[in-house]
């Protein structure tokens, strides 16, 4: 029996907000999208690339990701390295390399791994024309075996679409989407450069909902200029009424000496740290009147979906793409930056497009940086990502399945939680630790506790929990 399956009725959610809690165990925390963290890679060595895609396990299944780094309006808030075009034209030659860089990845890998995740990210991959995403769909279904139930998702800007978009995509074999909102208030959309009137996302609900996509989700966005806890109550609202699978509701983070696209954000108009815990914590109590599950680290998904059922099935799991029902895979990145995991081994592609672009020409396996995991991270990573998707930490489990005393073997750890255990973030017992409806929503918090790379030069790296 899978010890981390705790299966639950429809309604539930299973979270509670403590704002005291909160702001007391409020700290800077990954998220934790790999462990060994992106944090810890090093310049990779000449020939690793090649010898880690020849020995890949052909029995593991597949997920790719595309990484599409173009949009045509500057966002405020953004923090990515994105290539801002008002050209009418489409993306350059970069579908081009893409395809390069795919037929070099896919000559080294031996058997044939099953495709069961796709995923294309950026930027705003519509930014493509209909006939492009077409022709990289077709592409790949004449290099990969893609398996008929598999999850085939891309991100979508619904001010950059075609009339012919969202059904290209669904004609295509793209199966579910997400989309940006962020806010609904038109003074937010203005001071963050980002105008989509509120009837636009509802005509994007209702002709995805009408070609059947399986699974919608919007991301939302706390703590913006102009935003107050009214407006933000009022935002949503009206996403409760458009009613997405998923939620994923943000934190924003105003780091303009890092980001500059934020220095265009005047300090003065964004809300007090008091505030936006407030919109947090209404945001997390109406999700959950309106029967969503919280997932964790700002998910949610109605209780039907399959992210939901897999998180009370024991099945979920973690990777760069956030929460992803289909863990077992092998991640293959393509495009400047993407990050690609291979059983160990965690690999990032050249940030730069230029140079991305002439590795790929020159013929060049285009990873930079590597990470390399030890028998003691595959531990480590076992623990904080079964924190995180499934609040537990069961010992027997791991006792069986790495040969350790796991409350020996982590007695310094145990002992730094009983503070939580006594504030009732989580519960410690002779079976395993368990985080609590209090602890839920700082399951970073109590994961980080498990991260024996935390030292103070990444302190100033991280996000605040909330």
């Amino acid at each position: 029996m899978n010890p981390y399956a705790n299966i639950q009725p429809l309604h539930f959610n299973g979270v509670h907000f403590d704002e005291a809690l909160i702001q007391k165990y409020n700290q800077q925390a990954p998220r934790y999208t790999s462990y060994p963290t992106a944090l810890e890679f090093t310049p990779i060595l000449d020939g690793a690339e090649h010898d880690i895609l020849v020995n890949k396990d052909p029995s593991s299944p597949l997920s790719l990701y595309f990484h599409v780094p173009f949009c045509r309006h500057l966002c405020y808030y953004c923090g990515c390295n994105k290539i801002i075009t008002k050209k009418n034209s489409d993306a350059g030659d970069y579908l081009d390399h893409l395809i390069k860089e795919i037929r070099q990845k896919k000559s080294l890998l031996k058997g044939n791994s099953v495709v069961k995740q796709l995923h294309l990210g950026g930027g705003t991959p519509t930014f493509f024309s209909d006939e492009e995403l077409t022709t990289l769909w077709d592409f790949l279904q004449d290099e990969f075996e893609f398996a008929p139930d598999g999850d085939y998702s891309i991100e979508i800007d619904p001010r950059e679409m075609r009339p012919s978009t969202l059904e290209a995509l669904r004609n295509s074999g793209f199966n579910r989407l997400s989309f940006g909102v962020q806010d609904l208030a038109e003074q937010v959309q203005i001071a963050v450069n980002r105008i989509q009137p509120e009837h636009m996302v509802r005509q994007v609900m209702a002709e995805a909902r009408r070609l059947n996509f399986h699974s919608i989700n919007i991301d939302l966005i706390y703590g913006l200029p102009h935003q107050t806890i009214s407006s933000m109550a009022e935002t949503v609202r009206k996403i409760i009424d458009i009613n997405p699978d998923r939620l994923s509701v943000f934190n924003y983070a105003h780091l303009p000496e890092r980001f500059t696209a934020q220095k265009r954000i005047n300090d003065e108009d964004l809300p007090s740290p008091a505030d936006k815990l407030t919109m947090l914590g209404n945001t997390i109590n109406a999700l959950s009147d309106a029967n969503y599950q919280y997932i964790g680290i700002d998910h949610f998904a109605h209780p039907d979906d399959s992210m939901a059922i897999a998180q009370r099935q024991g099945r979920l799991h973690r990777n760069f793409q956030g929460y992803a029902t289909l863990g077992e895979c092998d991640l293959l990145g393509f495009g400047v930056s993407s990050i690609s995991q291979i059983g160990q081994h965690i690999l990032q592609n050249h940030t730069d497009l230029n140079t991305y672009k002439r590795m790929i020409s020159d013929g060049q396996l285009p990873a930079v940086k590597h990470i390399k995991s030890q028998p003691k991270d595959e531990l480590r990573r076992h623990i904080i990502m079964n924190l995180l998707c499934h609040d537990r930490l069961d010992f027997a489990q791991i006792n069986e399945q790495f040969g350790i005393d796991a409350k020996s073997y982590f007695q310094d750890e145990l002992a730094r939680l009983h503070e939580m255990a006594n504030d009732g973030l989580v519960k410690l017992s002779d079976t395993g630790v368990d985080i609590l409806p209090k602890g839920r929503v700082l399951g970073r918090s109590v994961a980080m506790v498990f991260d024996e790379y935390l030292t103070k030069k990444h302190a100033n790296r991280f996000s605040n929990v909330i």
